[in-house]
């Protein structure tokens, strides 16, 4: 099963993705509650898949995104973003993300998105 790093600077919003995934049979393989730290995990770890959060203190979604891109050019990250982040995402889908989930998250389409990433 695949295994995933969820990158958010709410842990209570990483804990109801964690939630989420774990019952549908998904494994983390980390947690980064900022983008320079989710560059690190994703490297220590080598996830089938990131979930990250576009605004973040120290190092945005979107810096993270292009950096662990340029590390692993096949990385597969799903951006997650709140209304009105428009412009964002798209720079984010440009930079490499595979797709997008707005909060708040509904646990099927969160789902629907990682099934169509990873499978």
């Amino acid at each position: 099963m695949a295994k995933i790093l969820i990158v958010d600077d709410a842990a209570f919003m990483r804990m109801m993705i964690k939630d989420i995934l774990t019952k549908n049979g998904y494994e983390i393989a980390a947690e980064a509650e900022n983008g320079l730290k989710a560059v690190e995990k994703y490297q220590e770890t080598n996830p089938d898949l990131v979930l990250m959060d576009i605004t973040m203190p120290e190092m945005d979604g979107i810096q993270a995104l292009k950096k662990i891109k340029e590390v692993d050019a096949g990385a597969k990250v799903i951006m997650c973003s709140a209304m009105g982040q428009q412009a964002m995402v798209i720079e984010a889908i440009q930079s490499g993300a595979k797709d997008f989930i707005v909060k708040p998250f509904q646990a099927d389409r969160v789902l629907e998105a990682v099934k169509k990433v990873v499978g």
